[in-house]
């Protein structure tokens, strides 16, 4: 898509010229010349919400299409009837904000000690192509448009009743406005066409025999019609201390003195923000172009860790266990997920066709980590803090491995031909990025559709946008520092 056009879009549907022209361009870069075998490093687990979806899922280095099918996943008298998946777009861009940042931290190169004419990753970075431009702004690139291809072919291999021919057409798609989301929902339709006419270019999406993806902010960035986050956590500068803490703090403060030593620089003229985007960009190059950037070269294993903490620490105080209003005001994104299987529910026990056997909900990791902390997963025993970097060092909240790009959340409902009772008819397994996830309280790989939704009856019946976002007509806001012990 040009630049700006995703912003241009109604509130409600997506136009079907821009989907198709997504789905065109789509089409006509399916390959990447010359990008090879990915290349791989050893800082790539470490990359937070920056990871590429393969390093999660190393097999699909040897092949992106073929689905791995998980052992634990039901199988036998229990036949899937419903499909609601949760998808982060794919790779993407650096943001302008980014892409500055890279300039100013290139820009400091060109300063250097006087006298020192630099060598080593230095005199490489100098070299190194600035290839970036502020138009890309976040923009969806050609590999995060494969990698919606390619999630495409291998769910519709995985659960192939759902995604049959007979279904395409009641497919239903749920987008963010963002021009990286609506194009990850044109490239999945466009997966799913290569699947079903393999060879064949996709037609008009118009033309493609299911409706287009619609727009829903309200769902699926919910946050932005938060006010209650809006004013206590995105706004409030207090609310992520334990960032600003730890970008000051010994560990951080190694890495600015061995970085400015390294690309020969005054270390007063670095900072923890311009050292986060030097580490991106390694990401960036790696998942875009599939290259090795010098980049990379400027940190070690124990920097990226570090670095990667730093990222958590975000993510965790501004998207996840932080606040309670984070994970709070994904309720309605919950509740609309239930809404669905409840629906699946009542049409097969009236022995009607499920209307809507596919949902596909195309958002970002900012929607997916607060849903995933509304129902309790990667929860730790202690909170992450700008004090207890070493005690988290095997902790279960690491943004890389649950929201890497193309991430995805699905649930699938399971309807039990041969069960003993009706509670046992109707069941439900999660996956996250395509693996079963164990159920956040039992540990089970598979519940009872009315014991899971049981489990959960707080959120279902008493969790309220009106009541959970609104802030009370005179609100002052505290700024306190947040600490703990």
């Amino acid at each position: 898509m040009l630049p700006g056009l995703g912003s241009l879009l109604p509130a409600s549907v997506a136009p079907a010229a821009v989907l198709a022209a997504a789905l065109l361009s789509s089409f006509a870069r399916c390959s990447l010349p010359g990008r090879g075998d990915p290349v791989a490093s050893v800082l790539s687990p470490y990359f937070g919400t920056k990871t590429r979806y393969e390093d999660v899922n190393p097999w699909l280095l040897v092949d992106p299409v073929a689905p791995r099918r998980d052992p634990q996943l039901l199988a036998g008298t229990c036949t899937p009837v419903q499909l609601v998946a949760l998808i982060r777009h794919g790779t993407r861009y650096p943001t302008t904000k980014q892409i500055r940042k890279l300039r100013q931290l290139q820009g400091l190169l060109q300063t250097r000690r006087p006298g020192d004419r630099g060598s080593g990753v230095a005199a490489a970075l100098l070299e190194w192509p600035l290839w970036y431009d502020d138009w890309m702004d976040g923009q969806l690139v050609e590999k995060g448009r494969q990698d919606m291809r390619q999630l495409a072919l291998r769910l519709a291999t995985l659960f192939p009743d759902l995604f049959s021919r007979e279904n395409y057409g009641r497919l239903r798609l749920v987008t963010s406005s963002k021009h990286r989301c609506v194009d990850s929902s044109a490239a999945f339709l466009q997966g799913l066409w290569q699947h079903f006419h393999p060879g064949l270019p996709p037609p008009d999406v118009s033309d493609m025999e299911c409706d287009p993806p619609r727009i829903n902010d309200k769902l699926m960035r919910f946050f932005d019609h938060c006010d209650k986050f809006l004013t206590e956590v995105e706004r409030n500068d207090s609310a992520l201390y334990h960032v600003e803490a730890f970008k000051t703090g010994p560990e951080m403060q190694k890495i600015l003195n061995k970085v400015a030593d390294a690309l020969k620089v005054p270390v007063n003229n670095l900072s923890a923000d311009l050292i986060q985007v030097a580490f991106f960009t390694c990401s960036f190059d790696l998942a875009i172009k599939g290259v090795h950037s010098p980049w990379c070269d400027v940190f070690d294993v124990d920097d990226a860790k570090v670095l990667e903490y730093l990222n958590d620490l975000k993510q965790y105080w501004k998207r996840s266990y932080g606040y309670a209003i984070n994970s709070r005001s994904s309720c309605t994104l919950f509740q609309d997920i239930f809404l669905h299987l409840d629906k699946a529910v009542e049409q097969k026990q009236r022995s009607q066709t499920v209307s809507s056997p596919v949902i596909l909900q195309f958002g970002h990791a900012e929607t997916l980590l607060p849903l995933l902390s509304l129902m309790g997963y990667f929860k730790d025993r202690e909170p992450l803090t700008a004090y207890n970097f070493k005690e988290q060092d095997h902790r279960k909240f690491r943004s890389g491995r649950i929201v890497p790009y193309a991430s995805n959340l699905i649930f699938v409902l399971y309807h039990c031909e041969n069960a003993k009772t009706p509670q046992e008819e109707f069941q439900v397994q999660v996956l996250l990025n395509e693996k079963v996830l164990p159920l956040a309280h039992s540990q089970e790989t598979v519940a009872l559709y009315e014991d899971l939704k049981n489990h959960y009856k707080d959120i279902l019946q008493s969790c309220e946008a009106s009541k959970e976002c609104n802030l009370p007509k005179k609100t002052i806001v505290s700024f306190r520092i947040w600490t703990y012990g």
